[in-house]
């Protein structure tokens, strides 16, 4: 009875060490959330978001963290299926108690978990260009707003001589709300728009959409389809002989990492808008370029999503470091007073409307798997989520639309 009742004690006095020391550890811990599709048809772009936000956690912790604190990331698959972003955000915040969420591609995504942040008041990055029309409180939006992508890339084909536009996009939020805002612009100016077509997430057979494409006579395709849909989209492109310049396409949703994925022979001198790409020259892009491939593969490119999904994690931990707290509110007040030497120029957040302040080229697909850049604005463009040409919304502070 005695060496029961010892053994007891000791088993006790065991469990009771390793509950102080699990205790101790989980205090110099502060944890966030990852939640990108790491299964499903948009896994092909967000697997890598998820990588580079993880890289940037790496190294900040490997610099001795923040507030004495070590990040710990709780990775979270949303599967390319909008109530399971939703059910993973909830459980995010209430069960692991994350201090931010990094994550998110789809605007459908994105706008599923949006009353999660609102009502739990906690603080979503977001590293996907978008449709504009959102300004929340809770929302870091790391990616381009309308006018910084959607639009300029626009202007830029007509200077280069299209005159008639067909819009090809997924049938979800981001391409519907998109081309809203390019018809409105194409009609401002006077052109033409000879077609408008719409597949599912997933969809693979782009035969009857190209066919109308080509019967259309369409010189330039807007093209707003997400995910791995695409390599069915270009091979059937460039099947019926619909290749550039002669057809143009202007992709917003193709990067390196899709441009692989399709194959540079089927691309090849077609064009994507971005404010990021792989192939231009700075020391912070050498760094980080080198940085992202001997963690992942000598073989892995990086891109615009990429390149915002890691920059995010700096400006988050920038701001905790001038907050100097995790809270998710703190953080956001202090977030437009911090900026970071990102690869593709300094960012910072414009304290109106939560956006970033950020670059904008038009890259051409290579042989290579690359983009040559044929064009680079001027300066940094200062975001507009609500476009005047679409909308007679605009944002008065973070959150308040008018």
């Amino acid at each position: 009875m005695k060496k029961v009742l010892l053994c007891t004690l000791l088993l006790m006095l065991v469990i009771s060490c390793k509950s102080k020391e699990e205790s101790e550890a989980e205090s110099k811990m502060v944890k966030v959330g990852v939640l990108h599709s790491l299964t499903g048809t948009m896994a092909i772009s967000e697997t890598d978001c998820k990588n580079a936000t993880l890289l940037a956690i790496e190294e900040i912790n490997a610099a001795g963290g923040l507030l004495g604190k070590l990040i710990d990331p709780v990775i979270e698959d949303g599967a390319s299926d909008w109530p399971t972003f939703t059910e993973k955000a909830n459980k995010l915040i209430d069960q692991d108690k994350v201090k931010s969420v990094f994550g998110c591609w789809t605007s459908s995504s994105r706008k599923a978990v949006l009353p999660v942040f609102e009502s739990k008041k906690n603080l979503l990055f977001y590293p996907v260009q978008y449709e504009g029309m959102e300004a929340s409180k809770n929302v870091i939006y790391t990616g381009a707003a309308p006018n910084q992508q959607i639009l300029p890339a626009v202007d830029y084909l007509i200077k280069e001589g299209k005159k008639k536009f067909f819009l090809v996009g997924s049938d979800y939020v981001f391409p519907r709300i998109a081309n809203k805002i390019i018809k409105a612009k194409l009609k401002e100016e006077g052109y033409d728009i000879v077609g408008e077509e719409y597949a599912p997430l997933g969809h693979t057979d782009f035969t009857s959409i190209v066919q109308k494409i080509k019967n259309s006579g369409a010189d330039a395709v807007l093209n707003t389809v997400n995910g791995d849909s695409n390599i069915g989209f270009f091979k059937e492109m460039k099947s019926n002989g619909l290749n550039a310049p002669e057809t143009t396409s202007m992709s917003f949703s193709i990067a390196e990492v899709e441009l692989k994925g399709i194959g540079v022979d089927i691309m090849k001198d077609q064009l994507t808008a971005w404010n990021y790409y792989m192939s231009m020259k700075s020391p912070a892009n050498d760094k980080f370029i080198k940085a992202y491939q001997a963690k992942y593969g000598a073989d892995k490119v990086t891109d615009d999503p990429i390149e915002a999904a890691y920059f995010g994690v700096y400006l988050w931990a920038e701001a905790v470091k001038k907050a100097n707290s995790f809270e998710p509110m703190e953080v956001q007040k202090a977030i437009s007073t911090v900026s970071f030497d990102a690869p593709e120029g300094t960012v910072s957040i414009d304290p109106v409307t939560n956006h970033t302040i950020k670059n904008f080229m038009v890259g051409k697909a290579n042989a290579d798997g690359q983009f040559d850049i044929v064009y680079q604005a001027p300066s940094m463009i200062s975001p507009d989520p609500f476009p005047s040409i679409a909308t007679d919304k605009k944002v008065i502070s973070p959150g308040n639309i008018q």
